[in-house]
């Protein structure tokens, strides 16, 4: 039987005498912006983490006397233990309450935090990055339901722009926070910035934050162990991929060979079960089910652009760390401002799918500009495609959302976010992969074609082939020539992934179609939001 878990009575405010029936809170709190302020800083703070370390790492492996490869693990640990986690976030607060498990999760990512920075030796960071991994993994999901639930209908795609806006900025705030804490601190304050506004997060919701009803329900302990060894395998396969040559390596094989078998056995136990781990009622909603699709897609395409443009900024054009995030902060400056502008049009009753479909459209027109590049791009030119990127992704973000749980019933919100977030994260992580894969093997082939038509005419030089009896003068000829090279092909290579990612992205639009028309303006009179079936109207 369903009971109230503990401060869902104390934080619950009376509805607001304007407030219509049909658009009140499912939770109402006494002060929802002060909320919505903890809600998101916990949530910044878990998005920041899987990218602020990547730059602090040469640091770290130097202080901890570790190797390129072993290093590596402080990123695999918290993704893999991340990915395993968040499946059960729905089964979890059906059992010890939301509010409780964010409570507790939150103290859980401080604290882990701490014992990041506090680490002595490798050992150490990777067990504490796992535990951060972990308790973060909880976060994403929570904090998405919780500000759909503390907030009327009318608010509601306002404060999915803001939840956005954290998950678009995150990644790319975190390298430039990142770099300047490694500089002019240490790289345990990548960790330590963590705990101050932990803190204030974690005030702000025990003060304020409500909860659900307890609901007991059985743990599918076969299902669980089936999801999380394929994930596990999964990630390891796309994290040390590109370190073990692939499917050159017999360690590859076998986390390939793990990843799909446990795949298909969890599926075929999903279907038969009689408890299973997901609520299946989920796999029924076909808008549910195509934004899971979308967020898979977003999660390369936003992921895989953020992985790609600081190392070529840096590497090829000489930026700075904090250069590199000036350049990409229209980017998050873009997403702002489509997701504020999707939020009023959802109100005004427009359909989303339009929105999706145009946020795709323009999202490809950025990709398409950036796949015309040159080492010779001005700054200007990064701005508008990074500022026009973040338009696109903006109006595809909201209206995603607010389709997956406009025909959702409440009490599926926590287990579906928990979905979306595993959804997107798969995504990124398999569009960095694939990335990050072709890059290297483009880079190579690039390189070969171009050195091969290096000829004495085209350099007005003598004869290459015999460059060397000049010995340093002509050892430094062919290591300039060589570098130049390098550099055109390096640009070649990442225009080969810009184009992948742009018919990626126009590949998504007929997604679109799939989807309901859902009415998703705030109710009136107790009335709830209808999807209607179609494709969408002429």
């Amino acid at each position: 039987m369903a009971t109230a878990a503990p401060g869902a009575r104390a934080s619950a405010a009376p509805l607001p005498a304007e407030a219509s029936a049909g658009d009140t809170a499912l939770l109402p709190v006494a002060n929802p912006v002060l909320l919505a302020v903890g809600i998101m800083t916990a949530s910044l703070l878990q998005v920041l983490d899987s990218t602020i370390a990547n730059v602090a790492i040469p640091h770290m492996r130097s202080s901890l006397g570790a190797t390129s490869d072993e290093i590596s693990w402080v990123l695999t640990s918290y993704i893999v233990a991340s990915a395993v986690a968040m499946p059960i976030t729905g089964w979890l607060a059906d059992r010890i309450g939301s509010r409780r498990l964010f409570i507790l999760s939150t103290a859980g990512f401080i604290l882990s935090s701490m014992l990041c920075g506090m680490a002595q030796n490798l050992t150490q960071i990777v067990l504490f990055r796992a535990l951060q991994g972990i308790t973060g993994a909880f976060i994403m999901p929570l904090s998405q339901a919780a500000m759909i639930d503390t907030n009327r209908p009318s608010r509601q795609p306002q404060m999915m722009a803001i939840w956005g806006m954290g998950i678009m900025i995150g990644p790319i705030l975190g390298p430039i926070l990142g770099g300047w804490l490694t500089e002019n601190w240490s790289w345990r304050a990548v960790f330590y910035v963590n705990v101050p506004l932990g803190a204030l997060s974690l005030f702000l919701m025990i003060t304020l934050l409500p909860s659900r009803p307890v609901a007991r329900r059985k743990f599918d302990l076969t299902g669980f162990a089936l999801l999380g060894t394929a994930l596990t395998a999964l990630q390891l396969l796309l994290d040390r991929g590109s370190r073990i040559d692939w499917f050159a390596s017999g360690e590859a094989w076998i986390y390939a060979v793990l990843a799909a078998s446990t795949t298909w056995m969890a599926t075929i136990h999903f279907f038969t079960a009689r408890e299973p781990l997901f609520n299946r009622r989920l796999f029924a909603d076909p808008n549910y089910v195509v934004a899971m699709a979308i967020s898979i897609q977003l999660g390369v395409v936003m992921f895989a652009t953020i992985a790609l443009l600081p190392p070529m900024l840096q590497q090829l054009f000489g930026y700075s760390v904090i250069d590199t995030g000036m350049v990409l902060m229209p980017r998050g400056v873009g997403t702002l401002v489509s997701m504020q502008l999707s939020g009023i049009l959802i109100r005004k009753g427009v359909d989303a799918r339009y929105m999706l479909a145009m946020g795709f459209s323009i999202a490809a027109l950025s990709l398409w500009d950036m796949a015309g590049w040159s080492l010779a791009v001005d700054r200007p030119h990064i701005i508008w495609a990074s500022l026009i990127q973040g338009l696109g992704m903006g109006l595809v973000f909201i209206p995603m959302n607010s389709m997956a749980f406009a025909t959702l019933p409440p009490e599926l919100r926590t287990e579906g976010s928990s979905l979306l977030n595993l959804a997107r994260s798969i995504g990124a992580s398999v569009g960095i992969a694939v990335v990050t894969a072709l890059l290297a093997s483009n880079l190579q082939v690039s390189h070969a074609d171009l050195a091969a038509n290096v000829t004495s005419s085209m350099i007005n030089a003598v004869d290459v082939s015999t460059i060397d009896r000049f010995q340093m003068v002509g050892t430094t000829v062919l290591s300039t020539i060589d570098g130049i090279i390098n550099q055109q092909a390096a640009m070649i290579a990442y225009i080969n992934d810009f184009w992948l990612m742009m018919w990626l992205t126009i590949g998504s639009i007929p997604l679109v179609l799939l989807m309901k028309k859902a009415d998703l303006r705030p109710p009136a009179h107790g009335a709830t939001a209808k999807t209607e079936a179609g494709d969408l109207p002429h």
